[in-house]
């Protein structure tokens, strides 16, 4: 059962000085009711509040939208901000002063700050290399990169020009990456020698050396020294050194100002089903909805630190560099969170006095196991806001940040995806905290939970649909020229309606529980049961470490199979095994109780973190795994793989 009471609420004084409820009183929302009549506000009148939203972020645009909305016959026919030419660099680089704009942390000891003017002038000068090697509007240029201050001069520098970036993280294999680059087809590749990861030095030059070999189209190799101050680029045609390429007479930056929908950058699905999709996403439609979640939803303000333990591999680092245009200063950090101990994220929060700290929810699930607490170790005095994403924050995991890391903080779980390259559910600054809720639906978006029938409900569970069209819609997905693949990601469940794939329940204070992935919803006896509901049970067991769970074909039904990770020199004893079934039962129902529990030495996850479910599904049916290279450890699914216990 959910608490009543909340973990949290702001005192009156900072409630009324967040930015949410300026916004919501300067349209005539007050009292206890203002964010929620601001939010059936927001998605009955789209076109007025997104307008407003292009105020609040002081959009520079070289010609004025002519309207702001024009809805068609379908979601997808909807056109935002018609006649506007914009480029989304130049509204992230308004600044050009000598306060800090990037201050990247590495696990080996690195530390590298740089100014607004340092960036811009960086930009300038990659942008004009660029320029000289033919890159023009509509040509993509991919990283293929650790979280560097690099790789946000790379992805504004190929804003600037009206090309498209893309990137992934350099422990993709050479398949993972090819299944992603291959189909873009960039034009320039920009990457490091080698990165650090636990302590260990990776060197990736065979990897880029393979990759290159496949893409064709590529006319530049640019090479950032990061492992090796003085390594060499690549012996391939066309490798350069980064610090060799950038022009050294760039001349002043200029933007390709060009329509709201111009192609930004093209991310990409988990790729855990088949080839990853290409999703191609608008810079105004990503501007305009990161300035809504970075200040009114964060409340993120010039000059505070905004830090996201990320990837370039996952959405969540586009998501931080669009911070900039709200002229916060960005802490990049790359490595290991656990490198030598807890303490190595919480430590870089304190001295560079964070105020925005953003992780996964299997972090903070670690930390707990862990038994670390950063509030005992660090002074947090600027921190106010912790965020929490790529799972369901399970409610003993709210308290245990209000009880282990400040007492005064707002704790936003938020949820969304690759595919809007945003949120859907996320913070409220202004309001109260409920332990395992989202506090509210995103500003705008016409969220709402549908039942099979495809009727509205609360307090019920159900899928996440958005019934509105909103700016972040994806534009369109790479070479899918009729769309089918578009129409079947979103459009296929329900008729004209988003549909998130997101398992979902809206609670009586109008915030959201997510369940689980829709396609790893268990379904014994008929009854449907995300994942997350055992999860948190199972993982509130000191013995386990982690836990996933599926569903297996059986007699004409389906069972629940537990396989869990235990902490080391714990065996799965019989009494272990009662303890998790009693557990479950009690706090769930006897339907979550799995028929079998089985322990394995690791649990497979995608690049970005996440438990892939669908793997191991197909490896207990006996299916073949259709893309293992989007997997960060692929050879753990032979744990799971002819169980004995499993067999019919």
């Amino acid at each position: 059962m959910m608490s009543d009471q909340p973990l949290w609420r702001p005192d009156a004084v900072r409630a009324q000085g967040t930015q949410i409820m300026a916004f919501a009183q300067a349209h005539g929302f007050n009292g206890d009711s203002a964010i929620t009549d601001l939010w059936h506000w927001s998605v009955h009148n789209a076109s007025a509040f997104w307008q407003d939203i292009w105020r609040l972020g002081e959009v520079q645009s070289e010609a004025p939208y002519e309207e702001a909305l024009v809805e068609g016959t379908h979601m997808r026919d909807a056109r935002w901000f018609t006649g506007a030419r914009l480029n989304f660099a130049r509204n992230l680089l308004r600044r050009d002063d000598d306060t800090p704009a990037l201050i990247f942390r590495g696990e080996n000891g690195l530390r590298r700050q740089l100014s607004w003017a340092q960036l811009r002038a960086q930009v300038t000068a990659l942008a004009a290399a660029l320029k000289a090697d033919g890159v023009d509007v509509g040509d993509r240029v991919a990283g293929y990169l650790p979280n560097l201050p690099e790789t946000i001069i790379a992805h504004l520098a190929t804003s600037s020009l009206g090309a498209i970036w893309s990137s992934c993280s350099p422990d993709f294999g050479v398949r993972g990456v090819l299944d992603r680059f291959g189909q873009i087809e960039p034009k320039v590749l920009i990457t490091v020698d080698g990165y650090h990861y636990a302590g260990k030095r990776i060197d990736i030059g065979a990897k880029v050396k393979a990759v290159a070999a496949e893409l064709p189209a590529l006319v530049r190799i640019v090479m950032v020294p990061y492992l090796d101050r003085e390594a060499m680029p690549p012996s391939l045609p066309g490798a350069v050194r980064w610090e060799n390429y950038l022009s050294a007479d760039p001349g002043p930056l200029s933007f390709a100002e060009l329509p709201f929908d111009h192609p930004l950058v093209i991310m990409y699905s988990s790729g855990t089903t088949g080839t990853p999709k290409a999703i191609v996403h608008g810079q105004g439609g990503v501007l305009l909805n990161l300035i809504r979640e970075h200040r009114l939803h964060s409340d993120i303000r010039p000059g505070e630190r905004v830090f996201y333990f990320t990837t370039c591999g996952w959405m969540m680092w586009n998501w931080l560099v669009g911070a900039l245009a709200s002229q916060a200063t960005l802490v990049l950090f790359d490595g290991s969170p656990f490198h030598r101990d807890a303490s190595v994220l919480w430590r870089i929060a304190e001295e560079e006095e964070v105020s925005v700290f953003g992780t996964s929810a299997k972090y903070i699930d670690a930390l707990r196991k862990a038994d670390y607490a950063p509030r005992d170790r660090h002074a947090l005095d600027r921190l106010r806001a912790v965020l929490s994403t790529g799972s369901p924050l399970v409610p003993e995991a709210f308290e245990w940040v209000y009880a282990n890391v400040k007492r005064d903080l707002q704790l936003s779980s938020i949820s969304g995806g690759t595919d809007i390259l945003g949120c859907f559910a996320l913070g409220n600054p202004a309001g109260p905290v409920f332990a395992g809720e989202l506090q509210m639906r995103g500003l705008g978006m016409a969220v709402e939970v549908w039942n099979a029938e495809g009727r509205a409900v609360r307090g019920e569970r159900g899928e996440l649909v958005c019934t509105r069209p909103f700016p972040s819609m994806p534009v369109a997905f790479w070479n899918d020229p009729d769309g089918s693949r578009y129409h079947a990601s979103y459009f296929a469940n329900f008729p004209g309606i988003w549909c998130h794939g997101d398992y979902a329940e809206l609670t009586q204070h109008d915030g959201i529980i997510i369940l689980g992935r829709s396609d790893a919803v268990l379904n014994p006896g008929g009854v449907r049961i995300g994942t997350a509901e055992i999860y948190r049970q199972v993982e509130g067991i000191d013995e386990v470490q982690e836990a996933i769970c599926v569903g297996q074909d059986w007699e004409g039904d389906v069972r629940v199979i537990l396989f869990v990770k235990l902490k080391d020199g714990t065996a799965l004893t019989s009494d272990l095994e009662s303890k998790i079934k009693a557990r479950i039962r009690e706090n769930a129902t006897p339907r979550h109780v799995p028929a079998r529990i089985l322990a394995v030495d690791d649990i497979p996850r995608t690049m970005s973190g996440k438990i892939t479910e669908i793997a191991v599904r197909d490896v207990v049916h006996g299916r073949p795994v259709k893309n293992t290279e989007a997997l960060a450890n692929p050879d753990v699914l032979a744990f799971f793989k002819d169980r004995p216990e499993l067999a019919h």
